[in-house]
């Protein structure tokens, strides 16, 4: 069984930073490519950042270019998202993703796996 379990959100001062982690289980990780991913209530789930299997290719939303940044380490099954510089506008539930074909998107249909969600909070 596939689990992704997101941890690290919280509530932030504008202009602070906050270190997001996803551990994954039940798959191979290194053959997956990672996400992450944001939503807003009465949002669509909003693209933030991807890598690929093996941490060679990230792909940033523009929202988030220069302040985020996601990588992956492979020995422990995770994936992180550093987030620098934050604003009230990045207050969303951040959602892990693996998706088995390996190369990144910033498509959500196209992800197989799904964590939870960690509530961020960026208070002006």
């Amino acid at each position: 069984q596939v689990q992704l379990v997101e941890s690290g959100g919280g509530l932030v001062q504008a202009g602070g930073s906050l270190r997001l982690s996803c551990v994954a289980s039940g798959l191979t990780f290194s053959s997956y490519a990672m996400a992450w991913f944001r939503q807003t209530p009465g949002k669509e789930r909003e693209f933030v950042a991807a890598i690929s299997r093996f941490g060679g290719t990230t792909y940033r939303a523009d929202s988030v270019k220069g302040r985020f940044t996601i990588s992956r380490d492979n020995a422990k099954n995770t994936v992180y998202l550093q987030m620098n510089s934050l604003k009230p506008e990045d207050t969303a539930v951040y959602y892990c993703a693996a998706r088995v074909a390996g190369t990144t998107t910033a498509s959500a249909s196209e992800y197989d796996y799904w964590g939870q969600g960690t509530q961020v909070t960026v208070s002006s």
